[in-house]
């Protein structure tokens, strides 16, 4: 008897599994060529060739200043020299210091930005399996964490058509 319950038992949840609807995503499609994600890059790119070209332009007049002392540091006194020579350095340290901070403040903020994306795009797929009734909605990318799936279990284009129209944009 109890042989025959547990029979039973097996068998309900292989048949009850067998109505379970699962598909995959692209993880790494989904977020590349989501509209906002690559709205995000463009924007982050553009300021960062801004802040390049502003950080430049400082670099470069620095760069005169050492030119023009290397052309009159023969004509110096040595106190003048050791002083205009501490003055360059603490200028070049100021420099790289500000090129640092520029830096780190644009990772920083675009890492929020993107974080944020990410969690956009995992809402929109956790809704998108609710309003599908998909059980399980796996996500894939360059890892390969599946290796392999049946013929037409790959959603991701149907999944970044929604997502990106969903997406009202700038």
């Amino acid at each position: 008897m109890k042989k025959l319950v547990a029979v039973l038992f097996l068998g309900t949840v292989l048949v009850g599994c067998s109505d379970q609807k699962t598909a995959y995503v692209d993880t790494t499609t989904l977020i590349q060529e989501y509209s906002e994600m690559q709205e995000v890059e463009a924007r982050f790119t553009t300021r960062s060739d801004e802040m390049k070209r502003q950080f430049d332009s400082v670099a470069q007049g620095f760069q005169q200043e050492v030119q023009a002392y290397q052309q009159e540091m023969n004509n110096m006194s040595q106190a003048q020299r050791e002083e205009t020579e501490s003055r360059l350095m603490q200028t070049q340290q100021r420099l790289q210091q500000q090129q640092q901070q520029m830096g780190g403040t644009l990772r920083q903020e675009s890492d929020q930005v993107i974080d944020s994306v990410v969690t956009k795009v995992k809402d929109f797929v956790r809704e998108y399996g609710k309003e599908n009734n998909y059980t399980y909605i796996f996500g894939s990318n360059e890892s390969a964490n599946i290796m392999y799936a049946e013929e037409g279990l790959d959603i991701t284009d149907e999944v970044l058509e929604e997502l990106n129209a969903s997406y009202g944009g700038n």
